[in-house]
């Protein structure tokens, strides 16, 4: 097993979210949202804002790292950089090149940061360029419908039961039941309403659709001793991934592993021979579910979930609920249930479970799987740790 030379050189320190808002009501800009959030992530951490010097961010972001220093009047800009490819594919890619960044010396101090108000950006302000003319010539212009698409051949071709969806999205629910900052908060979702729900595009239902809110949400990622100095317990990088695999990119519809969430052979073996674990010693994942079906497709690229049928074996209810589980997922409520800023609440859930702070947590969690993007054209993925698997 080869130990990759990065693995725990850094860690996740400060964390924060915003509330999470209806889209369109904020009163402020995505600027002062993703001001609060870095904020709040630096009096978490215990240091002062101002000692950051790099920002890293993704999904066509609109608030640049040098104009989020300039608003804090940090000393320095030592790194500042934007994952490429829209949505939320480089959720843990964003972690990921700050944890480089840190590693390699480049910058000690870095603040990776999303944030969303429709009234300054927009919708779909992500998606811009990413849709090709072959999509358009056949009215399809949003995600959802890409996805449905290769959902409904993950169900019908490679025969993963629809019921896995069902209960990933229930499991979110139930999750959200227990964390007072989701928007899914005491409005649990009962089976029937889930399944009577109208189709947003088949066989995606609007409950299997991820929500859409203005808010914001950062963490700061320093070195590893310097982590091992500061008030929280440090959540380790053990390895990280990004990329996309042959024919995948921003191909269209031609891609061999069409039901694939995106997560090719090569790239999932160099997270986990990287990390020094297998999938069967995750602990706690967050997967992002833009749409119900790519959450799936997902947990079974990396090995989480077997293929075909025998997917509903591993993921049923019970299953998926912390604490007790044997794959708790989504443990605040995911983009379903707890809040959407193109999944960066998934970062900030993944860190608690190393915390031991999150609202669903798993008993002595050493391992937090984070896993973004599904069947976008950039997919990425981080697997945190607790100091006791270094």
């Amino acid at each position: 097993m080869t130990i990759d030379r990065f693995r725990g050189a850094a860690a996740v320190v400060g964390i924060a979210n915003t509330p999470f808002l209806k889209r369109g009501t904020a009163d402020v800009s995505s600027l002062h949202l993703t001001l609060r959030a870095v904020l709040d992530a630096a009096l978490d951490a215990g240091i002062d804002p101002r000692e950051i010097d790099g920002f890293v961010s993704y999904a066509d972001n609109h608030d640049e790292g040098l104009a989020v220093a300039a608003a804090l009047g940090v000393a320095e800009v030592r790194w500042s950089t934007m994952v490429w490819g829209g949505g939320g594919g480089g959720v843990a890619a964003a972690v990921n090149a700050a944890a480089v960044a840190v590693a390699t010396g480049q910058a000690e101090t870095v603040c990776v940061y999303r944030g969303i108000s429709e009234a300054d950006v927009g919708r779909q302000s992500f998606g811009k360029h990413h849709f090709g003319p072959l999509y358009a010539a056949h009215a399809m212009l949003s995600p959802a419908q890409i996805c449905a698409l290769r959902t409904q051949r993950m169900i019908e071709v490679d025969g993963v039961p629809r019921e896995t969806l069902t209960a990933l999205v229930a499991a979110a629910y139930q999750h959200a039941q227990r964390n007072p900052a989701a928007v899914a908060y005491g409005r649990p979702l009962d089976p029937a309403v889930y399944e009577d729900a109208r189709f947003i595009s088949e066989p995606l239902r609007l409950y299997d659709c991820s929500r859409e809110n203005d808010a914001a949400g950062a963490v700061i990622v320093t070195s590893a001793a310097r982590a091992r100095q500061l008030r929280q317990t440090p959540a380790y990088l053990l390895s990280g991934v990004q990329g996309a695999g042959p024919g995948w990119t921003e191909s269209v519809e031609n891609e061999t592993a069409y039901s694939s969430a995106g997560f090719h052979p090569a790239m999932v073996a160099r997270m986990w021979s990287r990390a020094g674990v297998g999938p069967g010693e995750v602990d706690v994942t967050q997967v992002y579910e833009n749409f119900s079906g790519p959450a799936v497709a997902s947990l079974i690229d990396v090995g989480l979930v077997p293929p075909g049928p025998d997917a509903g074996k591993v993921l049923y209810l019970e299953n998926l609920l912390a604490p007790s589980g044997d794959l708790p997922l989504n443990t605040a409520g995911g983009n379903l249930a707890e809040g959407f800023v193109h999944g960066f609440g998934l970062i900030v859930e993944a860190v608690r479970q190393i915390r031991g702070t999150s609202s669903n947590p798993v008993p002595g969690a050493e391992v937090s799987l984070l896993l973004g993007g599904p069947m976008a054209p950039l997919v990425s993925a981080t697997v945190f740790g607790a100091e006791s698997v270094l």
